[in-house]
């Protein structure tokens, strides 16, 4: 049986697909088919297994992490600082014990005999055991050939335009199993990040202005958070630029994953700057802030979900009944809102949708979103500014919120950057950037449709006529094919 590569029915395994297609690589072997609808399609007979990097990577975060944050609560201890150690103990245990049941929950072992990867989730030692599979996994694959699982079927992107015809791979059960390792972990890294590292880091960070003294531990869990969060959210917008253009093969240049790392760094640095300062002056304030940014981000699918007068999803698992369709929507919705408390989530919930991913995301929701946090981060600043009564002796007070201020332009700056010239798929876009900008700073409000409005909303492509460019998908072949080779 041949399974195409389409959208799958729910939105955690279009997730695990977007991961298959980025292990596969080409081989020379190769043979060119007639697909749907008389397209011509290149079919590549194996596909290549790639080193689980991201899986690791993911592991060495979490036990860096874990071990620094033990290492410090030990100091708290000794130095009788019991409220100190009993948060860092909180943010370190809730991600850590969600961890586990992702990682179980992904891998379906409730069901299955294996006392040994259960006893080591009890210990929280799950990411330990799991990356150590997937490295055995890759270490045995390619020693003998296996029978492919399934088909998966893409489009190359060239420049950020689609090139050639479509391209075929077939996916062998070592392939798979990483692909769900991949998947397991990329969702247990957004997990950490901002259910774990974003609250330590700003609780360590809080600590250290009010005790006025650096621990050397400190400030390497505080660097390890920094890591974890900006990793968070690069696997964000990488998973959004898969789930969105999922039939095609997506890949980032250096050029592009540089000019996330310093967007999504900068944004969140100074986001948590800018509560923490704004805390230290206004300890109790800071309290309904936070509740309002999760509250507003929280409601606001269930109230587009209300709106649409639109039911409940159905196969979001087949074992769940209403209620735990629910708690799993609460569940997803909160982890949401916690990303978008620091930084840009990259998609928009549809929980109308059973893969409850929003299909066609709008410019003006991402133009909407950083104007607004600008604003509040100007807000914060200045309201710590005119209200901070600490003395601080190394540090010029008045060129601190000049260079946060600064540092989140850069950042936007950045994310423009990002989408008009490093995007993958940039040139399938109807409007770019620069037409959005050219737009609002010329108030030409007729130019575009309402349903136009954004960057991130791609052009149908015009698939090419098998009768009158038959020459052209030829040549598309054959180039295709001397690629492989």
């Amino acid at each position: 049986m041949t399974i195409r590569s389409t959208p799958w029915s729910r939105g955690a395994e279009m997730m695990d697909e977007a991961v298959v297609d980025s292990c596969i690589t080409e081989l020379p072997q190769g043979a060119v088919a007639s697909g749907e609808n008389g397209d011509a399609v290149l079919v590549i007979n194996h596909s290549r297994v790639t080193p689980p990097l991201s899986v690791l990577w993911a592991t060495v975060l979490y036990c860096a992490e874990f071990i620094c944050a033990a290492v410090l609560c030990s100091i708290y201890h000794n130095n009788g600082d019991k409220i100190w150690m009993g948060m860092t103990i909180a943010f370190v245990l809730v991600p850590s014990v969600l961890t586990q049941l992702t990682l179980t929950f992904v891998h379906r072992d409730l069901g299955r005999d294996r006392p040994l990867v259960l006893f080591m989730h009890l210990l929280l030692l799950g990411p330990l055991i799991r990356c150590v599979e997937a490295l055995v996994i890759y270490c045995k694959a390619g020693r003998k050939e296996e029978p492919y699982v399934t088909i998966t079927r893409k489009r190359k992107l060239k420049n950020g335009k689609a090139v050639g015809s479509p391209m075929e791979w077939e996916i062998g059960h070592s392939e798979r199993k990483l692909a769900v390792h991949r998947n397991a972990f990329k969702r247990t890294a957004i997990i950490q990040a901002f259910l774990g590292s974003t609250p330590q880091l700003t609780l360590q960070l809080y600590a250290a202005i009010q005790e006025k003294y650096l621990l050397s531990t400190r400030v390497v869990l505080m660097v390890i958070s920094l890591i974890s969060i900006t990793y968070g959210a690069l696997v964000c917008s990488v998973l959004a630029i898969q789930i969105r253009y999922d039939d095609y093969k997506v890949r980032l240049k250096p050029a592009a994953y540089l000019c996330m790392v310093l967007w999504r760094g900068l944004e969140i640095t100074t986001r948590v700057a800018s509560l923490v300062l704004f805390s230290t002056a206004l300890t109790f304030w800071v309290i309904p802030v936070g509740l309002a940014n999760l509250f507003i981000f929280f409601f606001q699918p269930w109230v587009e979900f209300w709106v649409r007068k639109a039911s409940m999803p159905e196969n979001i698992e087949k074992n769940f009944s209403k209620l735990g369709t629910t708690v799993v929507l609460c569940m997803v919705t909160l982890l949401y809102a916690c990303i978008n408390i620091f930084c840009w989530s990259a998609v928009q919930l549809n929980l109308a949708d059973h893969d409850l991913i929003e299909k066609q995301p709008r410019w003006s929701h991402l133009a909407v979103y950083y104007t607004f946090r600008f604003f509040e981060n100007v807000v914060l600043i200045i309201l710590w500014f005119s209200f901070q009564s600490d003395f601080y002796v190394y540090v010029c007070v008045p060129l601190l919120v000049v260079q946060l201020i600064v540092c989140y332009g850069l950042a936007v700056l950045f994310m423009l950057l990002f989408y008009q010239f490093c995007h993958p798929a940039r040139k399938l876009f109807k409007h770019n950037v620069e037409d959005c900008l050219r737009c609002v700073c010329c108030q030409k409000k007729g130019q575009l449709q309402p349903q136009d409005d954004g960057v991130l909303v791609p052009e149908d492509l015009q698939h090419p006529d098998p009768n009158t460019q038959l020459g052209e998908r030829e040549t598309d072949i054959l180039d295709d094919t001397t690629e492989a080779a």
